[in-house]
């Protein structure tokens, strides 16, 4: 997977909103998204760890680094993205 460039579009109204708060609306925006990876990381990582733990099949080590534990996860067959996830949510409640 390639990086992922993401571009905002924020118009000048909005932009004045959030000078009124922020000292750089780009560097606030770079840290939001640090941010929610590092949320996500741990709760992924704190998911799968105890997934992985209770599967009885799964007789491998446990990656204690970021990269193979992420490759890992994302590999096995029973791994949903989000979408996969909240489609499967759609499909069982109707």
């Amino acid at each position: 997977m390639a990086n992922l460039t993401i571009e905002i579009s924020i118009d000048e109204t909005d932009q004045k909103v959030l000078k009124n708060d922020l000292l750089d609306i780009n560097t606030w925006c770079q840290n939001a998204i640090k941010g929610k990876v590092n949320n996500g990381w741990k709760r992924m990582q704190s998911d799968w760890t105890t997934k992985l733990m209770n599967d009885d099949s799964f007789t491998d080590s446990i990656p204690s680094n970021k990269t193979d534990f992420i490759t890992l996860v994302t590999a096995r067959a029973d791994y949903k993205d989000r979408t996969e996830r909240d489609k499967d949510a759609v499909i069982t409640a109707e």
